[in-house]
């Protein structure tokens, strides 16, 4: 492990930031983390703080009043990385959700209250999706092979078998307490006893069955009490909420029935379940004042042994054996220094209890590692079945091995900085930690664990969880963190050659995702940095496409069963003619036929295709410089073949309404530009179609092309901005120092200094980069960015026409690439 960032608190005069206590935190799987502060003022006032990130732009934290009037004790976000909900010590929840669909801007409309009864535990109710990883078959073709759909039940349906949304909380009287959303907003909740005798629970926890029940755990604070499990389940009759409760077999820690250590680990300070939908396992620390020991137990079926006499009347045989649920010790560590906080993996790896042995082998997977944080600033990540150590982390302290006893270690002089809470990220790739003096620390975790690993073992590695975030939606900057400059061409490269052994109808599914992983994977290497400009085009263009032959509509509702989108492209493709008025002939015009006011708003869209094509075409003759952005369009006949369907449709589109026709700056005014530019797309469409066999360009071609900047006005395409972000910048073993609030003067990343047309100057004019409106050197509009890929665009929408609505609410939650949004100031750079 190493150190990726810091980022800090800058001290204010009359008020600043310390860490709550108890201090919450929680990583949602769109690599969003939220955490908690007291705001503390000069009148000593405490204002109960939620802070929410992106991992890519740390230092753009949204700050908000949680308006919690007792310490907030949970924080936990939704299945879709959406929504979060926070819980304080007064029984108050909070449902947390994005405002106008930013990452920085938060709004609370709904939540529930247990009145006085602290929450010491909060988890949304299962939605019924589980996907298992099988390590093993990493390198299987099929996606299906490596990630499979496991049979789970969600807490509570609805009509139709839809999961119904909700919470479930456990409060410190010992009551569990559920509130479901329904479709029209309404929250029902109801609170019940977890069992007829109720006592004080300190600490507990949540996990789901595949049958669709909840598992609680709770422990009273002392090791000396068992630790109590209860099955809960959740259903609604007659338009109300019903919790039924029941008691399943409890433990006690080995530690307190050791004679010689029965007194040594007094307090119970960590109860977890390995994992949400794992109710089979969990993991108990028990503490002293200096030491720690945690335990690691399994809940399994075992036979009941029958009495001979009954034996004789009645033999078992096979199935007939009477079972009972027993929970057994998997492992257990060595006294340790105090442990001050935990992080549980939440990679879904299929392992079952019988492979500890998968601690010793040369496959040190991230996913099978949880953390441990301990007072003295170290950090470890053990097996998460077998406990053995597998990597280590030293803030400042000298290093020392975790199963050193805790008794002969010097103790230091002061209170060493420790994580209080610590989050693994999704794929456990990386590690974040809030410590005691309220500095957020970002840690890297190899995926080979500090273990000497060949390239073709550590790219597999890689490439295996790239394809787990491409077939979850999951982020994947967590994985980025580890791609050398070296191995971009070869993932990518990799990533592609699995993507095309998928059947069709997942590579449509997938088709966009993949672009913008490869996009984000090539901003990470100077030798690559131009694609990230291609992907991007890409991406818009099929956007664009897809968006135009909607608006096409059948003259007859009776027609055949393809749609005027499918039969435009089916005649562009058998029709290979280079005159465009002749391909148009083959086509029933009266299908292309729109209101004039949509033909009008849709004039940027269809000037940016033209001036694509144009710049395609007159970077024909420079087609040996790799570092020009539109290389990889030269030889691609799928996307040549787009554009020339929509040069098709905007040629008809013209004849109905010529003011929406691209505009071109020619050297004669009777120059058909449309009809030029469309001839030599053809010819290079040809050289490389799919169906035909592929060819260089002719020289004849080349000559033209070289003859379009003497025709006409080459316009310079306005790219995607250089993402402000930290990823392509991070150096291994030089952590960037951070301060909330306050944007980085970061260096220029190695790859973007390869490309002018990626750097933009101060003051140079800005463009809306979905709408293609000019916004000016200074926009007076509020705009939105994206975490991932930089795209910008106006934030409220200044058009009226149906069709450029479609467009636009589209974009509305995500960017063109799948990216968050998150709102810039005026005088974004």
């Amino acid at each position: 492990m190493d150190l990726a960032y810091v980022c800090e608190w800058e001290r204010w005069p009359k008020s600043t930031h310390c860490p709550s206590v108890p201090l919450a935190c929680a990583w949602s799987c769109r690599n969003l983390i939220a955490f908690t502060t007291d705001l503390r003022n000069d009148d000593q006032d405490l204002t109960r703080m939620i802070h929410i990130l992106d991992t890519e732009h740390p230092w753009d934290v949204h700050s908000v009043n949680s308006e919690h009037s007792e310490a907030i004790t949970c924080l936990e976000w939704d299945q879709s990385g959406s929504r979060l909900l926070s819980a304080d010590a007064d029984g108050q929840i909070k449902c947390w959700s994005m405002a106008d669909h930013l990452a920085n801007s938060w709004e609370s409309h709904v939540g529930s209250l247990v009145e006085g009864d602290p929450i010491v535990a909060l988890s949304w109710l299962h939605n019924g999706v589980k996907l298992a990883l099988h390590v093993e078959k990493s390198g299987a073709s099929s996606f299906g092979e490596k990630f499979s759909r496991v049979k789970f039940s969600p807490s509570l349906t609805l009509f139709g078998g839809k999961p119904m949304e909700g919470w479930i909380a456990v409060t410190v009287s010992g009551l569990v307490t559920v509130s479901l959303l329904k479709p029209s907003g309404q929250v029902l909740t109801s609170t019940e006893s977890l069992c007829r005798l109720r006592g004080r629970v300190a600490l507990a926890d949540i996990a789901f069955t595949g049958g669709g029940n909840i598992v609680v755990a709770t422990a009273d604070g002392s090791s000396a009490s068992p630790v109590q499990f209860y099955k809960v389940c959740v259903s609604v009759v007659s338009e109300k909420c019903r919790i039924d409760t029941e008691i399943l077999p409890s433990l006690f820690m080995r530690c307190t029935t050791d004679l010689n250590r029965k007194d040594k680990f007094p307090a119970i300070t960590h109860l977890k379940f390995l994992a949400r939908d794992m109710s089979e396992q969990v993991l108990l620390c028990a503490s002293s004042q200096t030491s720690s020991i945690v335990e690691c137990w399994s809940l399994r079926k075992e036979g009941l042994p029958v009495n001979n006499v009954f034996q004789q009347i009645s033999p078992v045989v096979g199935d007939k054996q009477p079972m009972i649920l027993k929970w057994r010790i998997l492992s257990a560590t060595n006294d340790l220094d105090r442990v001050s906080a935990v992080a549980l993996p939440k990679l879904p790896i299929s392992l079952t209890n019988t492979d500890l042995k998968v601690a010793s082998d040369t496959q040190f997977y991230p996913g099978l590692g949880l953390a441990l944080a301990f007072h003295d600033g170290s950090v470890h990540i053990v097996h998460r079945l077998s406990l053995q150590s597998m990597a280590v982390f030293y803030s400042s302290a000298a290093p020392r091995s975790v199963d050193e006893p805790a008794i002969k270690r010097p103790r230091t002089a002061g209170p060493a900085v420790h994580f209080k809470a610590m989050q693994l990220s999704w794929t456990s790739l990386a590690l974040v930690g809030i410590d005691n003096h309220g500095k957020l620390s970002m840690l890297r975790i190899s995926p080979s664990m500090g273990h000497t690993l060949d390239v073709s073992l550590a790219l597999r590695h890689l490439l295996f969880l790239l394809e787990y975030c491409m077939v979850t939606g999951y982020d994947w900057w967590d994985t980025l963190l580890h791609v050398q400059p070296g191995m971009v061409q070869s993932l990518v490269e990799k990533l592609h050659e699995e993507y095309t052994r998928q059947n069709a109808a997942l590579q449509q599914v997938l088709s966009t995702r993949i672009l913008a992983m490869k996009a984000s994977l090539c901003k990470l290497s100077p030798c690559t940095v131009a694609r990230v400009c291609d992907y991007h085009a890409k991406l818009f263009l099929v956007a664009v496409s897809s968006t135009l032959k909607s608006l096409l509509r059948p003259h007859f509702l009776n027609t055949p069963d393809k749609s005027p989108g499918d039969r435009l492209t089916e005649v562009c493709t058998k029709i290979t003619d280079a005159d465009i008025d002749k391909v148009m002939i083959n086509l029933k015009t009266e299908e292309f036929v729109l209101d004039m006011n949509t033909l009008q708003a849709l004039q940027q869209l269809l000037q940016w295709v033209g001036d694509f094509v144009l710049y395609l075409l007159a970077s024909l003759p420079n087609q040996g410089s790799p570092l020009r952005p539109g290389h990889s369009f030269l030889r691609d006949g799928t996307s040549l073949g787009m554009l020339r369907e929509l040069m098709v449709v905007i040629r008809i589109w013209g004849l109905l309404k010529p003011s929406c026709l691209p505009v071109y700056t020619a050297t004669s005014d009777t120059q058909d530009s449309m009809s030029l530019l469309f001839r030599l797309l053809t010819k290079l469409w040809i050289c490389c179609r799919d169906e035909g066999p592929t060819s260089e360009p002719d020289e004849a071609l080349v000559d033209e092309c070289c003859l379009l900047p003497s025709q006409l006005l080459i316009p310079s395409l306005d790219w995607l901005p250089v993402s402000d972000g930290l990823v392509s910048r991070l150096q291994p073993k030089q952590p960037l120092r951070l301060h909330f609030g306050k944007a980085p003067t970061l260096p220029t990343s190695a790859s973007t200094l390869q490309l002018d047309g990626l750097i933009r100057a101060p003051g140079q004019p800005k463009i809306d980069h979905l709408r293609r409106l000019h916004l000016g050197a200074y926009p007076t509009e509020e705009c939105k960015t994206c975490t991932r890929c930089g795209c910008v665009t106006m934030l409220r929408s200044p058009n009226k026409t149906t069709a450029v609505k479609q467009w636009e609410q589209r974009w509305i939650k995500n960017c063109v690439c799948g990216g968050l949004w998150r709102r810039v100031p005026l005088s974004y750079p």
